[in-house]
């Protein structure tokens, strides 16, 4: 039986190419910065007045001031009082975005002299912080890694029973308390169960309610520090979960845990479900920061490495 037959002998659904999936949770991206470009170029020649409304209107789509005026720049070089087609502007910036993005296009290291290699997990509520940690065990568990969970975010009912969910479908254990128990008592646990199973990583996750900033700050900080009692060097990441449609606020949240507890890398979701995906390539460019997974759905599988080429082509509607 081939892929696309299922066992009752219906057609099932063709699973689309990673390609086809990013192309596609950005279009909404995509449409709105290609929309406005061929609007502004197919008017008139290009001029000076052009490429400041094509500056400002890549800064409107959250790409950074400083990229933007790249972009404007690369646009601009050898083509003044000239026609410019949509896609030449597009394949520029594809080009210039690129440039932003290889840097920060690195994949989330498994240093597999460390048992358990810890990851820590954080972002704020609704982020899809827990969704990630999920898929993120399940992509290391078929690369032959055993992999434990720490329901580190106890304010909340919903995340420990959302955690374990994920535990069962990703084959991961997961070490839990009840509602309400103390959070760096449930990871002093896992950590130490990680250490006697021989786990090769632990994935904790943690509480992310912003409402009052230095309350989740201090327990994220005390996590910290009950893990370095058990293990000096963890965590060895500390992934920040980020969700595209907040766009701007991303920048504030990275600041915020990173002045907390020390981001090492991003992973950005919900691309499928914004116009602002653009602020990847702001946070890209402010902070230097490794950008390890980006997500487009909901599936098992919709997590996966970030490739600077495939996004900047993406975003800019390139086939």
């Amino acid at each position: 039986m081939d892929d696309s037959t299922s066992e009752n002998g219906k057609s099932a659904p063709t699973r689309q190419s990673w390609w086809q999936r990013l192309s596609h949770g950005l279009k909404r991206t995509s449409s709105s910065i290609g929309g406005a470009i061929t609007d502004l170029v197919s008017r008139r020649k290009l001029d000076a007045t052009m490429l400041q409304d094509l500056e400002d209107l890549l800064i409107r789509a959250d790409l950074g001031v400083d990229t933007a005026a790249r972009i404007a720049t690369a646009v601009g070089d050898g083509r003044h009082d000239k026609a410019v087609a949509p896609d030449e502007v597009k394949a520029v910036m594809a080009a210039e975005l690129e440039k932003v993005l290889a840097p920060i296009a690195k994949p989330l290291a498994i240093d597999t002299g460390k048992k358990p290699f810890v990851i820590l997990v954080a972002g704020v509520n609704g982020s899809g912080k827990t969704t990630t940690i999920g898929k993120l065990a399940a992509k290391l568990g078929t690369e032959g890694k055993n992999v434990m969970l720490a329901a580190g975010d106890t304010f909340r009912a919903a995340a420990i029973d959302q955690l374990k969910i994920w535990g069962e479908r990703s084959g991961a254990p997961v070490v839990a308390r009840e509602p309400g128990a103390d959070a760096a008592g449930v990871v002093f646990e896992a950590l130490q169960a990680a250490k006697v199973q021989r786990s090769d990583v632990l994935i904790v996750d943690t509480a992310g309610r912003l409402q009052n900033k230095t309350a989740l700050m201090g327990e994220l900080e005390k996590i910290v520090r009950v893990i370095k009692k058990l293990d000096p060097d963890a965590p060895h990441a500390v992934l920040l979960v980020l969700d595209a449609t907040v766009g701007q606020n991303a920048l504030s949240q990275v600041e915020l845990f990173g002045k907390s507890v020390g981001v090492t890398g991003l992973a950005m979701t919900k691309l499928d479900g914004t116009a602002r995906g653009g602020i990847l390539v702001a946070i890209a460019e402010r902070f230097r920061l490794p950008v390890h997974f980006i997500g487009v759905g909901e599936s098992i599988d919709d997590l996966e490495p970030f490739a600077a080429r495939d996004f900047a082509r993406a975003i800019a509607g390139l086939e």
